[in-house]
């Protein structure tokens, strides 16, 4: 069970992260900023998804990981039409051999977030 001190309180029974082996697999997260608490972005999906991926590497590096070793990711999105812009904060984070990944429409997200990522990692 990891719980990153940086991170999000969970909003649930669940742990941050989980390492089985060589492999962290990452609760989702949604754009909440830890300080607050508040769900950050106003609507906005790429702001949301600047948050989110701050908290996942929050996470990450409490489990010794960085978001390098990031293998596999999938996006929760409320709206397919916010796809290019979640996109390209994406691209930000993941510029050089991205991970696999799926990206699918929801109906709702936890607070009324527009964007939840959920992630694995290897660590050797």
């Amino acid at each position: 069970m990891i719980q990153a001190a940086g991170a999000p309180a969970a909003i649930g029974p669940y742990s941050h992260a989980v390492r089985a082996g060589d492999l962290i697999f990452l609760s989702g997260q949604i754009a909440i900023d830890p300080a607050t608490g508040e769900l950050v972005g106003g609507g906005d999906a790429a702001a949301e998804a600047r948050q989110v991926l701050a908290n996942m590497a929050r996470v990450l590096e409490a489990a010794g990981a960085s978001p390098a070793q990031v293998v596999k990711t999938t996006i929760f999105l409320t709206d397919m039409n916010d796809f290019a812009a979640v996109n390209q904060v994406y691209g930000d984070v993941f510029p050089d051999a991205p991970p696999a990944r799926s990206t699918v429409e929801v109906r709702r997200l936890p607070r009324g977030a527009r964007v939840e990522i959920e992630a694995i990692a290897v660590v050797a």
